[in-house]
């Protein structure tokens, strides 16, 4: 391996790290919120399939038809948003665990637990497009409005996408009320771990490590993946003021019974030992020699619940509600309760919303609608965490801080859907999307200039 790449001893089998994890948090927790999250959309459909049996509405081939055209979309969006957050974080996980010597399989296990907090911004954004998109595929294609002469209200059509919305919404729910809480704090005690060497022990070629008991490692090479090592040095102090000092030509790692400490196997090298009752250090020539090494004892890491990100729903509400808590974090949780109730509630907009903003003008093209509603979902969010900040200061109280622009949002909103679903020939982003098209059509006329006189 080449110098400055970490290296993990290890037996012949298994590796230390995997004889030393017992040490780490077991993944039986973690491998569960991971596939709970991988199963978002078919919990989705399952929620929703229930919802509209519940209900009573009988499921026509119109339905099914819209259902298939927003599920392609959502499920799509949903996973690209999702990818595009992990492998965002996989390349600072990547080095920060290069960084601190840990194993590799940590930072699969690091990214499982930041995914329900991916999810819970991909779900909402992911329902959006695929509503958004299928209405703009009917409106492009003209099927549109062939529903719409034959009778077929847009409160009628907003049956499935409401079906999406209370699937996804209650799937959300689970997840930043109750997944997410457990999944940080498991994210955070990871770092914690990685930090104080619990996860194993690690050591940097060509440079000086040292351990617990005065204990001091240097490396020249490592081969077959930490398995072989060469050119070797050790140096132990001892608690009665002496020291022991050993070079080797070769060398391996033994894990034992005793998860706070390894062996260091050594081959074909010199001891030499000193301690205050000798008169000159002792000198010891071998062929093999197993040295004990004490790996870094870690303290328990802090309990939950010290940050509001790691507590579930009733407890945010037990807290909000305690007068022994103090005021500040009383603040705090109760903000942080709105801004999670506030998020998923905001979800039995965006369908409506997805129609007013999915359906572009007659005889027009403009893709005005889908930036648009982006830039209007990750604004409110914004808003949001602004009024979650707002709230935990004190400065608002956070049901107003929160729930304020929460019914600002929904009137526009609902501006928007009563104007092209009531108003005949009604569209919500008229004035924009003749500015969008003027303005594609001056800037096609500005490249082609060039061209022309070119020829």
């Amino acid at each position: 391996m080449p110098p400055g790449k970490w290296w993990r001893g290890q037996r012949p089998a298994p590796p230390l790290h995997h004889a030393l994890r017992a040490r780490s948090p077991s993944p039986a927790k973690l491998g569960r919120i991971g596939a709970i999250s991988l199963l978002t959309p078919a919990l989705a459909a399952l929620i929703g399939w229930a919802f509209l049996k519940l209900r009573g509405a009988r499921l026509t081939s119109l339905d099914r038809y819209l259902a298939r055209l927003i599920a392609v979309p959502l499920m799509a969006n949903l996973a690209v948003t999702a990818m595009i957050l992990v492998l965002d974080r996989m390349r600072i996980l990547f080095n920060f665990v290069a960084d601190e010597g840990g194993p590799v399989s940590v930072v699969w296990r690091m990214l499982a637990n930041l995914l329900p907090e991916y999810l819970g911004l991909g779900i909402p954004i992911g329902l959006l497009l695929g509503v958004l998109l299928a209405f703009r595929r009917l409106a492009t294609s003209s099927e549109l409005d062939v529903m719409r002469g034959v009778g077929i209200s847009y409160n009628r059509m907003l049956l499935v996408p409401y079906g999406y919305a209370v699937a996804l919404a209650a799937v959300n729910l689970a997840i930043v009320g109750f997944i997410q809480p457990d999944a940080r704090y498991a994210y955070e005690r990871l770092r914690y771990e990685l930090r104080t060497g619990a996860l194993g022990a690690s050591i940097k070629v060509g440079e000086f490590t040292s351990f617990p008991n005065g204990a001091t490692v240097r490396i020249e090479r490592s081969h077959d993946e930490g398995r072989r090592l060469e050119g070797i040095f050790v140096h132990r102090a001892s608690n009665a003021g002496g020291w022991t000092a050993v070079t080797a030509d070769s060398g391996r790692f033994l894990a034992t019974d005793n998860r706070d400490e390894v062996i260091f196997r050594l081959s074909k090298g010199t001891l030499i030992n000193s301690e205050p009752g000798y008169t000159a250090p002792r000198v010891l020539r071998f062929e093999s020699h197993d040295l004990p090494i004490p790996l870094p004892r870690s303290e328990a890491f802090r309990a939950q619940g010290e940050e509001n990100l790691e507590l579930r729903l009733p407890q945010l509400v037990q807290i909000g509600r305690d007068p022994s808590v103090p005021n500040k974090r009383r603040l705090e949780s109760r903000a942080a309760f709105h801004f999670r109730l506030v998020e998923v509630a905001t979800m039995f907009l965006l369908p409506m919303l997805a129609v007013a903003l999915g359906v572009p003008a007659k005889r027009s093209s403009s893709a005005i609608g889908v930036f648009l509603a982006i830039v209007m979902v990750v604004t409110y969010h914004k808003i949001n965490e602004y009024g979650q900040s707002i709230g935990a200061l004190g400065i608002v109280d956070p049901a107003i801080a929160l729930w304020g622009p929460f019914l600002l949002f929904a009137a526009l909103v609902l501006r928007m859907y009563y104007t092209i679903a009531y108003v005949p020939g009604g569209q919500p982003i008229a004035v924009l999307d003749r500015l969008s098209s003027k303005a594609a059509k001056l800037v096609t006329r500005l490249m082609r200039r060039p061209l022309r006189g070119a020829a």
